[in-house]
């Protein structure tokens, strides 16, 4: 799947300002993250368990 024709959204983690956003987009097997303010940059693929692990470390941190 090219990264055209994902469905990228604005991560709740992510600030509401205009500062660090990331955006997210999901398929069955793979969760995609990218940095909105750079979108053809490089990008994340993980797997769903590295995306929670990732989650829940990310809580702990706030």
């Amino acid at each position: 799947m090219s990264s055209g024709e994902l469905h990228w959204f604005k991560s709740s983690y992510s600030s509401s300002g205009d500062g660090d956003c990331v955006e997210v987009a999901l398929t069955p097997g793979t969760v995609h993250v990218r940095d909105s303010k750079n979108r053809q940059g490089n990008r994340l693929v993980l797997s769903p368990d590295c995306w929670t692990d990732f989650l829940v470390h990310a809580r702990r941190q706030a």
